[in-house]
């Protein structure tokens, strides 16, 4: 499998966080931009995703 920092771990609210966003508004991304990164494991009450990933998707698409 893929071996990720610990420390690169995020949920929606942090991703929020980071991008100056609720939580609520990363979801709608997700759903509406096929590009936004896969999260990388599905809890079953939240989704993880790696920051590098977002940030590299955020950087492109201009929302950071």
């Amino acid at each position: 499998g893929r071996k990720v920092d610990v420390d690169d771990l995020v949920g929606a609210t942090e991703i929020g966080q980071r991008l100056g966003i609720d939580r609520r508004s990363v979801h709608q991304l997700r759903r509406r931009h096929d590009d936004f990164p896969e999260p990388i494991a599905q809890l079953e009450s939240a989704m993880v995703w790696s920051w590098p990933d977002v940030e590299r998707w955020a950087r492109q698409t201009r929302r950071l």
